[in-house]
């Protein structure tokens, strides 16, 4: 038997010796009663006995210790009331509602598997947890753009060192260098920000805590040590002070910035930036650490926000529009060549699998559901192939799972259950042991499967609760009540989450009840927003945005609106039948620019699907809805990306930049170095 099998008994043993007993246990007690700890020399036992504790702390498991006055002995402590799932009252609606949300992310969502299990506990003993999917699954859809598969098997990595505590090891790569280091991490936590995730640890090589951005890992990451545990996450540590700033603030604060923006402008730029500044008087005041991302926020905005202070600010803007002029004159330059990538390595060499559960939180899970299937009879049959799929086993290593569990004892060689694949006919036969009514209740969600439910909350928001007509509030706030010791609570993934939450609620509800909801939306290039009467059909969640998907009756037209850029949705009391033949998930046929990249964005453009030029210049072909969209992700790019088609694009971004440069009142010198595509 494998050493990891043997922890796995040995752990789940320990766990039925001290909620067996209900009394404070010695760990001569532990030694002479638990299974595999019995042959260990003294040494080796005090060895495996601490790493086991402090794994199934980490687990969660309410495993408590005192010293006894009197001996000086430590005695430990583990309730059953406190190791089963608190009664949770979540109706057969609610618990849709999250079901919901795994429908939704399956196959975007590196925590799908345990979420899979904390549903599965949330539902032990309840019918309905497989049902169809619902009618909201349907209407919500998710993308991730950060999301690959090697991003899925790194962030599993990096939960597996997290919750063990291990330095681990990785190569970098740093875009602002372009270049890979060899690092060292004691890793604190993962977060997600602005669809992006991060590493946030003590860096030992510069000796200071550092975030890293997970796309950015090269390779494998390994395990540093031999040992059980490198390190202690420091009780000081709040992994929400490391949220990631700004472009224009990351680093050491260089001075101030004043922008104008007026009307529903300075709306907007209140409700999605006031952790950046604040508005006042119709003008936005942020710190800044460098001017360039602060630039290229401002051309975005394509008018609409205009640069006061400092003067360098307004020279550096100025000379961004001169070059975008330059730049987008006459006809196209030829780019260099392609240049040579390396092949991705072979099938067998690519990170395998998304973010797992714990297989200790797998194994309790299972013991549960066999048990509950028995109910208050001593057996039960249940189909193999059901169960294997239900855990997400591999349907030929089930029966040595199985096996795992029927050597789980509570000392003395009183066992929990026996279960036993029958091949030939398909199913598992369960026999109840006489302690087994012990584990015949859910287990308490582990963290990593607390941390899933949270969030699968923020990827998909309220609509996981529209089916049922049930406010996502409700939902949210008893599992933070019951998981609070997990921080279930966290800043939503939209930094406008709050106003985000009443949109879609709205056009949630007309999508289900085929309502026409009027909105007022403030489009990208435009001072004032404008009135919409839509036709609701599919929300769609594309990290960091959310997106509706509608037929819009003011123009006659299919249009996707981002609802970051709503003002209001009302609900009317029109009703609409859906229009035959139309799919709302693509509504009109988008058109292809192909751009050039500059060899001074080149490498951020990479990331982004770019393809890599001999020259160290990118080029990427980009498709586009509106020419409104691509021309402000031009402006942005502050004449460092370049437009090679369509030429009628071309002619656009060079008319607005001279536009611009007159509406913003600037006089632009010239760019000392300019480069050429």
């Amino acid at each position: 038997m494998s050493h990891d099998a043997d922890k796995l008994i040995r752990q789940l043993s320990l766990v039925a010796f001290l909620m067996a007993e209900r009394r404070p246990l010695t760990a001569r007690d532990v030694k002479g009663n638990v299974e595999g700890y019995s042959e260990m020399s003294d040494e080796a036992f005090a060895r495996r006995f601490y790493s086991d504790r402090a794994e199934l702390t980490g687990l969660g498991l309410p495993l408590t210790s005192q010293r006894d006055e009197f001996t000086g002995e430590e005695l430990y402590t583990l309730r059953s009331e406190n190791y089963f799932l608190d009664q949770l009252e979540l109706d057969e609606e609610e618990l849709a509602a999250l079901q919901t949300a795994l429908y939704a992310l399956e196959g975007k969502f590196a925590y799908a598997e345990p979420l899979r299990l904390a549903l599965q506990n949330l539902a032990l003993g309840r019918p309905g947890f497989r049902h169809a999917p619902t009618a909201t699954a349907e209407r919500v859809r998710v993308t991730a753009p950060d999301y690959s598969p090697e991003l899925a098997a790194r962030l599993s990595k990096l939960e597996a060192a997290i919750s063990k505590q291990r330095t681990i090891q990785f190569r970098y790569w740093a875009p602002a260098r372009d270049r890979e280091t060899e690092r060292q991490l004691n890793p604190y936590a993962l977060r997600l920000d602005e669809g992006v995730w991060y590493v946030v640890g003590h860096d030992l090589d510069r000796d200071a805590t550092r975030t890293f951005r997970v796309a950015r890992v090269r390779g494998d990451i390994r395990f540093a040590t031999r040992r059980e545990r490198d390190f202690r996450v420091p009780a000081d540590f709040d992994v929400e002070a490391h949220r990631i700033a700004r472009p224009w603030q990351i680093g050491t604060t260089a001075g101030v910035a004043r922008i104008g923006v007026q009307g529903d402008t300075a709306w907007w730029v209140h409700r999605t930036l006031a952790d950046a500044g604040a508005v006042v008087d119709g003008v936005f005041v942020t710190e800044y650490s460098t001017l360039a991302p602060l630039v290229s926020w401002i051309l975005r905005q394509n008018g609409r926000a205009v640069p006061l202070e400092p003067g360098a600010l307004r020279d550096e803007v100025g000379v961004a529009l001169r070059l975008l002029r330059e730049r987008h004159k006459g006809a196209a330059p030829e780019p260099a060549r392609e240049r040579r990538t390396e092949a991705r390595p072979p099938a067998d060499r690519q990170p395998a699998g998304p973010v797992a559960p714990e297989r200790f939180g797998v194994l309790q899970a299972l013991l549960a559901h066999l048990l509950a299937a028995c109910g208050d009879e001593r057996s039960a049959e249940l189909d193999a192939d059901e169960l294997a799929e239900r855990f997400a086993l591999p349907r030929e290593e089930l029966q040595e799972t199985l096996s795992l569990l029927n050597l789980v004892n509570f000392g003395g060689g009183c066992y929990t259950v026996y279960a036993m694949v029958d091949e030939d006919a398909g199913t598992v036969h369960v026999d109840k042991e006489l302690y087994g009514d012990v584990f015949r209740k859910a287990p308490k969600l582990t963290p990593l499967e607390a941390r899933a439910i949270r969030l699968a909350i923020e990827y998909v928001g309220p609509t996981i609760a529209a089916e049922a007509d049930t406010p996502l509030e409700r939902v949210r706030r008893k599992l933070e009540e019951t998981f609070g010791q997990f921080e279930l609570t966290s800043p939503a993934a939209s930094r406008a989450g709050d106003d985000e939450e009443a949109l879609i609620r709205t056009l949630s509800e007309g999508a289900e009840k085929r309502r026409l909801v009027e909105l007022e939306y403030l489009k990208e290039g435009e001072e004032e927003p404008t009135t919409r009467l839509v036709e609701p059909y599919t929300i769609e969640r594309e990290l960091p945005y959310w997106r509706v998907h509608t037929w819009d009756r003011t123009v006659d037209g299919p249009r996707t609106y981002r609802l970051d850029r709503m003002r209001s949705a009302r609900l009317t009391r029109d009703r609409f039948e859906p229009r035959k033949g139309f799919d709302p998930n693509y509504l009109a046929e988008p058109a292809l620019a192909v751009l050039w990249h500059a060899p001074a964005i080149a490498r951020w453009k990479l990331e982004r699907g770019a393809r890599p030029l001999t020259d160290r210049s990118a080029i990427a072909d980009v498709t586009f809805k509106t020419e409104e969209w691509l021309l402000s992700e031009v402006l942005a790019d502050r004449g460092e990306t370049v437009v090679l088609e369509p030429a009628s694009v071309r002619r656009a971004v060079a008319a607005r930049a001279q536009a611009l440069s007159s509406e913003l009142g600037l006089s632009p010198r010239r760019k000392r170095t300019a480069g050429k595509a």
